[in-house]
């Protein structure tokens, strides 16, 4: 899924990742990946609907990043 973000006046391409997608990028389990969510260890959640929940892509790979 392919998000626009207005930023600066140039129109930026975001992805949007599912959860699945997640997973396969950070090696955990989903219970541990949602109370990283709750406690700030992981990124947010985009909620785009009552069953529909993302994460950027960018704030995927800042978190790989950072935990080397």
């Amino acid at each position: 899924m392919v998000v626009q973000i207005r930023e600066k006046r140039e129109e930026q391409q975001e992805r949007l990742l599912r959860l699945k997608q997640v997973l396969e990028l950070i090696p955990v389990s989903k219970s541990t990946w949602w109370a990283g969510c709750a406690t700030g260890r992981f990124p947010k959640p985009i909620h785009l609907g009552p069953r529909v929940t993302c994460w950027l892509e960018t704030s995927i790979l800042d978190l790989m990043k950072m935990d080397g």
